[in-house]
């Protein structure tokens, strides 16, 4: 009788121990899937291969809403083309105006109205720091000189974002209508963008090698001329993910009505593929990814990013096949 209690005793605890063990592991499944779930909720994303144009991965891509900061990147594409087409020097100094301080958001140089700054400065607050005073900034200069070149008067602020609207459409951005140079949305309507579209100007972006080298830097040393004399920064770039798995930009934003935001950039060694008479193929490989609205934008922009790279490996291993038009995004005016 002893030898069979115990028999039962010991089956007993070992069922007691499977099933607990079964409930643990359970509720550790249920954890890391609730983590990946989160990691996915997303109002709107689009990752795209930056060459091709081809679409990996989407949803809602259309859809209109507020992007924050990532405003910020068509801000320091007009800066960089108006630099360009005028052979202006970012070394030069533009002042922080009066119109900064009723902006609110990021200050993290604690400017006020009067500050000097040099315009390349201004664009790496603008982009690594996300500083909106900075943008403004960058605006009210810019717009300044537009207008007294043209002979004009009017609100420089109009000016300049009526170029960033401009810029939107030359690259096929039909669902972007941007109302400042800094991509707050706490006033009036808000200014509204999508995926789709902040992917046609981060590509747009990128294509420019300055913009390029700004939003890949970890970090710069930026100096502010006050009253009170010279003052330097040291501004953090606000992409946490920079770096990672090959990732050189590109923008952040976050305000309460647009959420979480990133734009990223990722980029791999090209493939080379021998064809057969002999001649070798060259398939260089960079994409773009757009996550808007999400709960975590650097988790979900990263698992993004993997999936990416699978199904374009995938895609030029079927040979880049084309079945429809609408697999790539247009990137020009129609």
């Amino acid at each position: 009788m002893i030898v069979k209690l115990s028999k039962i005793l010991t089956m007993c605890s070992r069922r007691y121990i499977s099933i607990l063990l079964f409930l643990v592991g359970l509720f550790f499944s249920k954890q890391v899937n609730a983590q990946a779930r989160q990691g996915f909720m997303v109002n709107s994303y689009i990752v795209v291969d930056f060459h091709s144009k081809k679409i990996l991965s989407a949803r809602d891509v259309n859809k209109r809403m507020p992007v924050a900061s990532l405003t910020k990147i068509a801000t320091s594409v007009v800066v960089l083309d108006w630099a360009q087409a005028v052979n202006a020097d970012l070394s030069a100094n533009l002042i922080v105006p009066q119109t900064a301080a009723l902006i609110g958001g990021p200050n993290q140089l604690g400017l006020i109205p009067g500050d000097l700054m040099s315009i390349r400065d201004a664009l790496y607050s603008a982009v690594l720091g996300s500083n909106n005073w900075a943008a403004e900034a960058l605006a009210v200069h810019v717009g300044n000189d537009l207008l007294q070149r043209e002979g004009r008067g009017g609100d420089p602020v109009k000016e300049f974002v009526k170029n960033m609207n401009a810029l939107a459409v030359n690259n096929g951005a039909k669902n972007t209508k941007f109302k400042n140079p800094h991509g707050m949305d706490h006033q009036g309507k808000p200014p509204y963008s999508c995926a789709s579209d902040i992917a046609r100007l981060s590509i747009c972006a990128m294509n420019k090698a300055p913009f390029a080298f700004i939003c890949s830097q970890k970090t710069r040393e930026v100096s502010v001329f006050t009253r009170e004399g010279k003052k330097k920064f040291l501004i953090k770039n606000t992409n946490q993910i920079l770096g990672m798995e090959g990732i050189d930009g590109i923008k952040t934003g976050q305000t309460s009505r647009a959420g979480p935001c990133l734009a990223v950039s990722s980029e791999k060694q090209a493939l080379v593929n021998e064809l057969a008479d002999g001649k070798k193929q060259v398939i260089p490989r960079r994409l773009i990814v757009v996550v808007l609205g999400a709960e975590d934008r650097f988790g979900a922009s990263r698992s993004l990013l993997l999936r990416g790279w699978q199904k374009f490996d995938a895609w030029n291993r079927q040979g880049r096949q084309v079945l429809s038009n609408d697999e790539f995004l247009t990137t020009s005016k129609n």
